[in-house]
């Protein structure tokens, strides 16, 4: 882990300054085209996208469980947001935003945020691919002709694409960004790579004259400071039904995202923690924003990448993004304006290539194939639905494959100990996936007249052990035996006496070392071995 005091001091140089507010100057000019346009998916004024980006990054910058991370607007929250608007306006989706917002709060004080730690690696890496892939074709889109978009019902789209010289001058300006992005670091540190190929193409654009796509082609983001606004939607019981089911998706999702970026965040720069502090923060900026005329928001990949890679660590770029955002929207429109989204473009394909897992691909013959599938699987389903479906499946698909490799491992060794008695030494966990296997085990016919169950190698886990152990009890005293259980441990001995089954003194083995016979049929406890 890195030392928290040399961070601490590097933050308050004026090196560290400088980087921290060139990051957040390179993260806000890649915000404008992402949240205008993510506005238009929603079906609201580009404004409305904006505010959202401004009071999100900010709050979640100052108080968010991870230094580092960006949070705005957001295409997955969008997609969601469409059929509200179209069914019932947009004083109901800032309504929604608030309601989000407080549930959000909730989870985080709960520590509902712990739960993303049941996210396998299979599902994160399928989770970066498919949003690698999400953020790529979503640039597709600034290859067509500006104004020609419509508004199909669902958001906007359409379009005519570019051709003939106007596409190779694009596709060559794109290329021209990559190119000094990449190139940047190679020669100087002294400003965030991203902002150099901006600022280089931004200057040729203009000094030549190009006539190529510009941010203000998309819609001018020229506005005033956001106000105070008490949601016009009627205090109903209606009400609260219409924008309930919005609200819980809406939630799910901006955490999911949120809470998995934080992790890919607290990897690449050596932390961890944070997860209720993050679910707090999303959901206080959420409910702001939802009284002040936003769209809502959760973290940004795309945007935390090149927070990231630009430098920035600390909180300060996060909210010198969220101000520099301010100040185009009050004072620098015109100017940012003339951007050319080709430069944009480059920023955010060079944020694709380094936000793609490519070592998945050489792995994917490496790695057991249930785990190949769920990469690919999740991936897929982030593609063509939302991240949310997509881990919820992953996490889904990864929890029946661990349950049916368990469910395999249930078996027994047997002997005869000198009393007689038949020792069956059960290994591996005992639960709904190997119940049928563990009652296989047993030969009821051939067994003498007493058994004994040893699962010092083994736990009994839930209601369907606790069946199996109560059948295999019935059908030996039906066949006039004494049964048996050995070693169960306290976790087992509490499973079993509050199913009300067997009544076993939980505190007679509290170190877990000790042996404790119990007779299934009798109900008495036997001497310890």
């Amino acid at each position: 882990m890195p030392d928290l005091r040399v961070m601490q001091d590097e933050a308050f140089s004026i090196g560290r300054l400088r980087i921290e507010l060139l990051a957040g100057l390179t993260v806000a000019l890649a915000l404008v085209p992402e949240a205008v346009a993510f506005a238009f998916v929603a079906g609201v004024h580009p404004l409305v996208g904006l505010y959202a980006a401004f009071l999100v990054g900010l709050v979640t910058a100052v108080i968010g469980g991870r230094p580092g991370m960006i949070s705005g607007a957001t295409g997955a929250l969008a997609v969601v947001m469409v059929s509200l608007v179209a069914q019932h306006g947009v004083e109901y989706l800032f309504a929604t935003v608030v309601l989000m917002g407080l549930m959000q709060v909730t989870a985080g004080v709960l520590k509902w945020g712990k739960f993303i730690r049941l996210v396998p690696h299979p599902v994160m890496l399928g989770f970066v691919n498919g949003l690698a892939i999400v953020i790529f074709l979503a640039q597709l889109g600034q290859f067509k002709v500006p104004g020609t978009m419509v508004d199909t019902g669902h958001g906007i789209g359409g379009g005519v694409w570019l051709s003939g010289t106007p596409l190779f001058v694009m596709l060559a300006l794109v290329a021209l960004t990559m190119g000094i992005i990449w190139i940047t670091p190679r020669i100087t540190r002294i400003i965030p790579a991203p902002l150099a190929g901006i600022g280089v193409v931004a200057a040729l654009v203009i000094a030549f004259g190009l006539d190529v796509p510009r941010v203000g082609d998309l819609a001018s983001i020229k506005g005033g400071l956001p106000s105070f606004h008490i949601p016009m939607v009627p205090f109903t019981l209606e009400t609260f039904e219409i924008i309930l089911p919005y609200a819980i998706i809406l939630a799910a999702i901006g955490l999911i995202e949120s809470l998995l970026t934080l992790n890919l965040v607290g990897e690449m720069v050596g932390r961890r923690g944070g997860a209720s502090q993050e679910c707090i923060a999303q959901g206080l900026a959420n409910t702001l924003t939802g009284f002040f005329g936003g769209m809502g928001g959760c973290a940004m990949i795309g945007q935390s990448m090149i927070n990231v890679k630009s430098g920035g660590r600390t909180r300060i770029a996060g909210i010198a993004a969220a101000l520099f955002l301010l100040i185009f929207i009050l004072f620098a429109a015109p100017a940012i304006e003339q951007i050319p989204l080709a430069a944009l473009v480059g920023v955010m394909f060079m944020v694709v290539i380094g936000t793609f897992a490519w070592n998945s691909l050489t792995i994917l013959r490496k790695v057991p194939l249930t785990d190949a599938m769920v990469i690919v699987l999740v991936t897929a389903v982030t593609v063509k639905y939302d991240l949310a479906i997509a881990v919820v499946v992953g996490v889904i698909v990864s929890a029946l494959a661990y349950s049916w490799n368990n469910a395999k491992r249930i078996h027994a060794t047997t002997k005869t100990d000198a009393s007689g008695a038949r020792v069956y030494s059960i290994e591996g966990p005992l639960f709904f996936g190997s119940a049928e296997g563990f009652a296989e085990l047993f030969d009821i016919d051939g067994d003498p007249d007493t058994v004994v169950v040893d699962f010092d190698q083994s736990r009994v886990v839930d209601q369907s052990a606790l069946q199996a152990i109560e059948a295999l009890a019935g059908k030996y005293q039906a066949a006039g035996k004494t049964l048996q259980l050995r070693h169960l441990s306290r976790d087992c001995h509490r499973l079993l006496t509050k199913a009300g089954h067997l009544m076993i003194d939980s505190d007679d083995d509290p170190e877990y070392m000790v042996a404790v016979d119990y007779d299934v049929r009798t109900g008495v406890l036997g001497a310890g071995h």
